[in-house]
């Protein structure tokens, strides 16, 4: 079947695993997602959520481990590039590193902490232009 066929998706839209469990739902407009996204584990907790604009990652996303704990929270831009504050989460939920993007490149001063949660190394990051 040649793409002229296909008639393009719209509406709320749910996706499974071969065990019959959800593996995402969210909703399409005119063939592209749109609106909030969620994206589920074979556990069938929540791994992401997000938002989606024009078939586009855009705005806060989160991502989940396996045993539901923040795995790490960030942002992105109409272009889908990384911006602004992201923040990793270590297996037992304390920081790994923060710092900022703008137009997906690291820039600013970005922290790495240890797995206690202390500071370990801070660098800081030039915007390139």
């Amino acid at each position: 079947m040649n793409s002229a066929n296909i008639s393009l998706l719209n509406g709320l839209y749910v996706e499974h695993f071969k065990n019959g469990s959800v593996s995402c739902e969210g909703e399409f407009v005119n063939g592209e997602k749109s609106g909030e996204w969620k994206y589920y584990l074979l556990n069938g907790k929540l791994k992401a959520i997000g938002r989606f604009e024009n078939g586009k990652m855009i705005g806060e996303w989160k991502w989940y481990r396996e045993n539901g704990e923040l795995m790490q929270i960030g942002s992105f831009d109409e272009s889908e590039q990384k911006c602004g504050k992201w923040t990793r989460y270590q297996d037992n939920g304390e920081k790994y590193d923060e710092g900022e993007f703008l137009g997906g490149k690291k820039v600013g001063d970005w922290r790495v902490y240890d797995a206690e949660g202390k500071l370990a190394t801070a660098k800081r990051y030039k915007a390139k232009k």
